[in-house]
């Protein structure tokens, strides 16, 4: 009998959006009235149709692989020249990235994850709390932690309390050494900006320390104000202790299409189990190129439009769209005299629940009297109690109820 990977074991019950996903059903199988009523604002899926640029390019690659002439079979793994030369055009100017540094992928979330096959055992791993919970699942299946204790931590994970007492950033260690930082900004799930001031911290700290930070920018296209960085190859020094993770998901509306890409520097460093210094660029080729194909030709076509002209006119239109909604639940949340944070560079909504109110407890509030489905902030992680998020991806018809359930409710 082959033995299993014990670490899975170490997982808590379930993943957050399944468990949600579970609980909604049982609710409305016990209430098949509320089914049609039900308005879901907590997983952050988009719901606009994909840009017409976008459909097009699409449909035009799918014509050429009907042909002889111009079909397309395997790609190259780290992505088309065409794709990665826009995206260092249209995302980067300016900055140094090099189209040979950057890699296409089919979604960040598997980027986040699969990274940590190139790092080895034994590094010192930080996280912020509240966190996506990719980042803490992953690191438990590779086998980076021990036990999850009561509060639902996991040991030998460095936890960096994100609260509204420090206005959701984490404050960066005095006396201790970290490996790998993941930061995520704009931030899943708080909705909160970080500084440029902020940012150079933690490069500051990062180069110091010889640490690596993951750097989750999937919703960089929703920053509305000038000043805030959007990548962190903006910062001084970047490219000598960061990887960038960056989606066509949410921007774009590619969730249901899947396509991503990865930003890792050649000057990049890790260190082997003797010591030696050995380049990370070339240990995530050979890593993709053996365990995965390449986003498929059509669909990097598809994100090829997203950088025309046309593409980038309706991809701003969208992300406008969903941050218009952004905007309006924030106020929905003030008016019902709630604490609300995010949503203004962000398209989620974290509010903190009413007094003796717990996240879950919010959930099942929400769920059974406005028949609205938010996101218990518990989900993501200790920090994240007595919190719940909204997600603003959703049409303006429901968002536009959504807020009259609000106040209906909470007010």
């Amino acid at each position: 009998m082959p033995r299993i990977n014990d670490h899975f074991l170490k997982l808590k019950a379930g993943y957050l959006f399944p468990e949600i996903g579970r609980r909604v059903t049982q609710f409305t199988d016990s209430h098949p009235e509320a089914a049609e009523d039900l308005i879901r604002c907590g997983i952050g899926d988009v719901t606009e149709p994909l840009p017409e640029a976008c459909r097009n390019a699409i449909h035009e690659a799918i014509d050429e692989l009907g042909t002889r002439q111009s079909f397309h079979g395997y790609g190259p793994e780290q992505g088309y020249a065409f794709l990665r030369e826009a995206i260092v055009d249209h995302q980067f100017p300016g900055i140094g990235i090099d189209a040979d540094e950057i890699f296409i992928s089919d979604g960040a979330k598997c980027d986040t994850g699969n990274i940590l096959d190139i790092f080895g055992p034994g590094n010192r791993i930080a996280i912020t709390d509240p966190v996506y919970p990719v980042y803490v699942d992953t690191n438990v299946m590779a086998g980076n932690t021990g036990d999850c204790d009561r509060e639902g931590k996991y040991q030998g994970l460095l936890y960096l309390p994100c609260t509204s007492a420090n206005q959701f950033g984490p404050e960066i260690p005095a006396n201790e050494k970290i490996d790998l930082i993941y930061l995520c900004y704009p931030n899943n799930p708080t909705g909160e900006a970080i500084s440029r001031e902020q940012l150079t911290a933690w490069v500051t700290y990062a180069r110091k320390n010889d640490s690596i930070i993951l750097y989750d920018a999937a919703y960089e296209a929703f920053i509305q104000e000038s000043d805030l960085p959007r990548s962190i190859f903006e910062i001084d020094g970047a490219r000598d202790c960061a990887i960038e993770f960056r989606s066509f998901s949410k921007n774009a509306g590619f969730t249901g299409v899947r396509c991503a890409y990865t930003i890792i520097p050649k000057n990049l460093t890790g260190k082997t189990a003797t010591g030696m210094q050995e380049a990370i660029h070339p240990l995530w080729l050979r890593r993709q190129s053996t365990k995965f194909n390449g986003a498929s030709y059509p669909v990097q076509r598809g994100a090829e439009a997203v950088f025309s002209r046309k593409g980038r006119v309706q991809v701003k239109e969208l992300t406008d769209y969903y941050m218009n909604n952004a905007s309006l639940l924030r106020t929905a949340c003030q008016t019902a005299e709630l604490e609300v944070y995010g949503g203004i560079n962000s398209p989620y909504v974290w509010v903190a629940c009413p007094e003796g109110v717990d996240s879950w407890a919010m959930f099942d509030l929400m769920l059974e009297k406005a028949h609205v489905v938010i996101t218990p902030g518990a989900g993501f992680g200790a920090a994240g109690e007595g919190y719940f998020r909204i997600s603003a991806f959703n049409s303006l018809e429901n968002v536009e109820e959504v807020c009259r359930r609000i106040v209906r409710h909470l007010g």
